[in-house]
């Protein structure tokens, strides 16, 4: 493309539609218009893709993003691209693996800041002090997860395909036991769903592990009626007080199918804006518990890396190839 020529840009109508239902116009424009105006241009001097989270903002969810979904969308969708620049809108562990199955693409983390209380909660020595105290137990690693934490697993799973993926290890492996970390909560409910006994670390998400059987009960009393929908990463007993447990994907593929009436989503509360831009028949319901870490990916922080094209991701060697096939066992089951 000739640098020098214009743009066409979609219409401020047209780029303000898809948030209509859950931002006013005056606050869109005077906070939001002129930076995705520019994003929109940057993307397409640079030859590069947006990858959102479902816990980003609407104003990047829907208006900025070519990507969208659950870290196993992000992670498959991401080696489909022809870009030859990704920005990860989302935390470091998801650019980290963005970048394991792009390793000739250059992966922009909008805010080097933008961690996870899981990845944090383990290290490589941990899982290395794990494996010498349960030998030839396989692990199992949440994509929650460093890099150097992947390097040393057999391979990882997401909430989307955790209990596909026990399964499969079980029965490959010959085996009734497993260690599966970091998320405690998540090796619980996998647990409590296959019968697979989990040895477990104690990692938390600190939106999650924040919600109680009582707030869901009280969310119950105070709206007759509600759906409740919970991740995986919750305590057992909250999601033993849900509807229906399941990945983000699995959240919104449960709202599209049945089209509840009113639904509470137990989980970071951006993800019930961007359903709520999608299905404006569905009440949502909000806790509303922020993840800190996605909340530090905004559209200047966007548009600065796309400007600078900084903070490029890059991973040690040593951990390149063995974090590398832990993922690709994950997408090849």
């Amino acid at each position: 493309m000739d640098q020098f020529a214009p743009i066409d840009l979609p219409s401020r109508d047209a780029l303000f539609a898809p948030v209509e239902r859950v931002m006013t116009r005056p606050d869109w424009e005077a906070r939001f218009a002129d930076d995705i105006e520019a994003i929109l241009r940057l993307k397409r001097e640079r030859n590069a893709v947006i990858l959102a989270h479902n816990y980003q903002t609407p104003e990047i969810f829907h208006c900025i993003s070519d990507i969208r979904g659950d870290s196993l969308a992000l992670a498959r969708e991401a080696q489909n691209t022809e870009a030859s620049v990704i920005v990860m809108a989302g935390v470091h562990f998801m650019a980290e693996t963005a970048k394991l199955m792009n390793p000739e693409k250059t992966v922009l983390i909008p805010d080097e800041r933008a961690g996870c209380s899981l990845a944090e909660s383990i290290t490589a020595e941990n899982i290395r002090a794990l494996k010498r105290a349960n030998p030839g137990v396989p692990v199992v690693t949440y994509v929650n997860s460093s890099a150097a934490v992947k390097a040393e697993t057999d391979v990882c799973c997401t909430s989307g395909n955790a209990k596909r993926v026990v399964e499969t290890v079980a029965r490959e492996w010959n085996t009734s036991r497993i260690i599966m970390i970091p998320d405690e909560f998540l090796a619980r409910n996998i647990q409590n769903e296959t019968g697979i006994e989990m040895i477990t670390w104690p990692g938390h998400c600190e939106v999650h592990e924040r919600f109680t059987p009582q707030e869901i009960r009280q969310y119950r009393r105070m709206h007759q009626g509600v759906i409740v929908l919970a991740h995986p990463e919750c305590p057992p007993e909250v999601v033993a007080e849900a509807d229906y447990a399941g990945s983000t994907a699995g959240m919104l593929d449960f709202v599209a199918d049945r089209h509840p009436e009113k639904v509470l989503l137990v989980t970071e509360c951006s993800m019930s804006d961007n359903l709520a831009a999608l299905f404006p028949a569905t009440q949502f319901v909000r806790p509303c518990n922020l993840c800190p870490h996605m909340k530090r990916i905004t559209l200047p922080a966007i548009r600065h890396a796309l400007e600078t094209m900084t903070q490029q991701v890059e991973i040690p060697q040593e951990h390149f190839l063995p974090a590398r096939r832990s993922v690709e066992r994950m997408l090849a089951i």
